[in-house]
C-alpha cells in the first residue's frame, strides 16, 4: 500500500480529519528501542494523518504524573505505564475514562481493557542468556536461582512490579495456579539465596547492556529487548518456561488539555495496522485482535501470545490492590 493511500485509510478508520487539531501533545514512555518503535508507528502516522505535532517525553515517573494531577499542571497527554499501576491510578482518580465511542475496544484483547486504560503492547519476563559468556543457560526459574548449577551474576528488574515475585515462588515450586495470592514470605526468603549475586536493570536499555557485556551474563528480561539485542549480532538464548505475562496501558492523565487528541491518539496507537507494525518492530505482542493477520507468520511464533502452553498471567487486579504494601518491603529488602 503507497504510504498516501495507508495515510488516507488510517484517517478514516480513527476518525481523523487534517489539521484537525492546532496544539501540540506530549506522549510519554519509557525511552529507548521500545519509545522510538512508538513514535515511528503510533506518533508518526497520527501525526501525518491529523495534523496534530506529537512530542515525545520520558521516561514515564508516576510521581511526577500524580503531582501534575494534583497541581492542575498536567503536561502529558498520553502516557505509557505498567498494567497494575493504570488499574491503581484508574481507581485512585489519576486519569481521565477513556472515550469507547473514538477507540473501539471491541477489536482489543479484553484482558488488558479497562474504563481508564487499553493495552499498549504486551510482554513477556522471559529467561535471557548470553550463550557466549556461559558454559551452559538456565532453562527455567529454578536452575535461574539456583547458584550451584548457575554460578555468577544474574540481573532482574529493579522496580516493584509483577515478574520478579511470581519468579521466586516458581522457583520455590509453587504450583501455577497456586501463584495469588502471592506468599510473599515465601518470596523472599527465595530471594534471600541469590541476592548477594543479583545485579539490578532499571530499564530495558540497562538489561540489553548488562547482558550484551556478560556483567550478568544471564537474568530476566523483557521478552522484546531480548529479540533487539539478538539483532544487533548478541548471542542471546531466550527460554519461555513459564513465562510472566503483563502488559504496558495507554492511559490519560486527568486534567490534560488535549482530551480529544489523545483519544484519537490512542485510538490509532491500538489500531490492528499500527499494533502489527510494532509488534513486527519491537517483539512484543499486539494487543489487537485483528492484527495477526496482517504480521508474517514466522515471526507471529516468536512472540509472547504465542507462548502459552506453560504461560503465568500476572494478576493485575491482585497487584493494584497490593502494589503500596508490596513496593515499601521490596525497597527496605533491596536496601538491607
Amino acid at each position: 500500500m503507497q504510504k498516501s493511500a495507508f495515510i488516507a485509510l488510517l484517517a478514516a478508520t480513527v476518525g481523523l480529519a487534517s489539521n484537525a487539531f492546532a496544539a501540540d501533545m506530549v506522549f510519554t514512555s519509557w525511552g529507548g528501542t521500545t519509545q522510538d518503535a512508538q513514535k515511528q508507528h503510533w506518533a508518526d502516522t497520527f501525526s501525518a494523518a491529523s495534523g496534530t505535532n506529537v512530542t515525545q517525553d520520558g521516561p514515564t515517573d508516576y510521581g511526577k504524573l500524580k503531582a501534575m494531577v494534583e497541581s492542575n499542571g498536567v503536561a502529558w497527554d498520553v502516557v505509557d505505564v505498567e498494567g497494575d499501576y493504570a488499574v491503581q491510578a484508574g481507581n485512585a482518580g489519576l486519569l481521565e475514562k477513556l472515550d469507547f465511542s473514538v477507540i473501539d475496544k471491541s477489536k482489543l484483547d479484553p484482558r488488558f481493557v479497562t474504563d481508564y486504560s487499553v493495552g499498549s503492547f504486551y510482554y513477556s519476563f522471559v529467561i535471557g542468556c548470553n550463550k557466549d559468556a556461559v558454559d551452559a543457560c538456565p532453562k527455567s526459574w529454578a536452575d535461574l536461582f539456583d547458584l550451584a548449577k548457575f554460578p555468577g551474576k544474574r540481573t532482574f528488574y529493579k522496580w516493584s512490579a509483577p515478574g520478579v515475585m511470581e519468579m521466586a515462588l516458581l522457583a520455590d515450586g509453587v504450583p501455577l495456579d497456586k501463584l495469588y495470592p502471592l506468599d510473599l514470605d515465601r518470596a523472599f526468603k527465595k530471594l534471600d539465596t541469590i541476592k548477594s549475586e543479583i545485579v539490578w536493570w532499571d530499564s530495558g536499555a540497562q538489561s540489553q547492556q548488562l547482558l550484551a557485556s556478560a556483567e550478568a551474563p544471564f537474568g530476566s528480561f523483557w521478552n522484546g529487548r531480548l529479540t533487539a539485542l539478538a539483532q544487533t549480532g548478541v548471542s542471546v538464548e531466550t527460554s519461555w518456561t513459564n513465562n510472566i505475562t503483563a502488559a504496558d496501558a495507554l492511559v490519560v492523565p486527568k486534567g490534560t488539555k488535549n482530551k480529544d487528541a489523545a483519544m484519537k491518539f490512542i485510538a490509532n496507537a491500538t489500531s490492528a495496522k499500527a499494533q502489527a507494525d510494532f509488534a513486527t518492530t519491537t517483539g512484543y505482542a499486539p494487543i489487537n485482535l485483528d492484527s495477526a493477520a496482517l504480521m508474517d507468520g514466522e515471526l507471529r511464533k516468536t512472540l509472547p501470545d504465542m507462548q502459552a502452553d506453560t504461560q503465568v498471567n500476572a494478576d493485575m487486579t491482585y497487584w493494584a490492590a497490593n502494589r503500596d504494601e508490596i513496593g515499601t518491603r521490596w525497597y527496605a529488602w533491596q536496601a538491607k
